[in-house]
């Protein structure tokens, strides 16, 4: 009886593990700018540490599918520019500005962005529970920043991090919408493989030409985080989550991931001082709520009667 009892409880952990490597990400970034270092240097290490797994995932899987057309290599490249690189880079500036809680909340948001951007591009309706997501998600975003403001010491960079934060999760956002077109056809291992090493080449192209070598003349600290960051919050969580789904199906794994941005919360106060008060935890619990319902009904939508 103890073994199906303790299979029964794998999944749940297994997706616990891969929210808190994810939630983890912001950490590991506030901490390394403590030590000086700049966005561009440290996105550059995070995707060198990570491009090993990538170029495994993509050599692994090549031989498998239909062999890939003209249009299919311009949409990886497109979606390993605006899903991995620029949301990337865009939400590592961002972190230069703002709490890791608020930024890991505005990123929580993307579910409620691709239901938006797929009313606006394909005509998608936008249904009643819908509607209660984005009233509950906005509203609950707008106390949270309204809140930071209040209690900031320098308000203007809580304005232009989450400015920052906010397009990064518009990115990512069409990423989503635009990836879910393509795997299909080209399959998921394949395409996570190139459209990330595609990204890495970007970052990496980056850094040469904005920076000197001398950059990565850095604390042995930055390195420390940034070998954490890739395996603990790139790796590790995407392997977790795409195992959890197998184990325990989509719906579930939304209901646990969403203790991520929770978590960050509370490891930003615990580990970074970051000021928490009542009013943003109200909010925040408004955010997930919202998100929640718009991610539940749509993953039950998919589901066959």
């Amino acid at each position: 009886m103890s073994a199906p009892h303790n299979r029964s409880y794998a999944g749940p952990l297994i997706v616990l593990a891969g929210a808190t490597g994810f939630s983890f990400k912001a950490i590991f970034v506030k901490a390394a700018y403590a030590h000086g270092v700049d966005a561009t240097t440290l996105l550059a290490l995070r995707m060198l540490f990570s491009l090993p797994v990538f170029l495994l995932m993509a050599l692994w899987a090549r031989g498998s599918g239909e062999p890939l057309a003209r249009k299919d290599w311009w949409s990886i490249v497109a979606l390993g520019f605006a899903g991995y690189y620029l949301s990337s880079y865009l939400d590592f500036l961002g972190l230069l500005f703002i709490p890791a809680g608020l930024e890991r909340l505005i990123l929580f948001l993307q579910p409620t962005l691709v239901v938006l951007m797929s009313a606006a591009l394909f005509r998608t309706p936008v249904r009643r529970h819908h509607v209660i997501s984005l009233v509950l998600s906005y509203g609950g975003m707008a106390i949270v920043f309204v809140s930071t403001l209040q209690i900031a010491q320098t308000p203007t960079d809580i304005v232009i991090g989450s400015g920052l934060v906010f397009a990064s999760a518009v990115a990512y956002a069409g990423y989503i919408i635009g990836s879910g077109r393509v795997i299909p056809r080209i399959g998921t291992t394949r395409f996570t493989g190139y459209a990330s090493s595609v990204a890495c080449g970007f970052v990496i192209a980056q850094f040469f030409v904005l920076n000197r070598f001398e950059a990565l003349i850095l604390p042995a600290e930055v390195y420390w985080l940034a070998l954490a960051m890739a395996v603990v919050s790139t790796v590790l969580p995407i392997w977790l989550l795409a195992e959890g789904i197998r184990r325990i199906g989509s719906n579930q794994t939304s209901m646990i991931s969403a203790v991520g941005p929770v978590m960050t919360i509370f490891f930003g106060w615990l580990l970074l001082g970051e000021t928490v008060t009542l009013v943003q935890v109200i909010g925040s619990a408004m955010v997930l709520a919202g998100v929640l319902l718009v991610s539940l009904k749509v993953e039950s939508a998919a589901k066959p009667n």
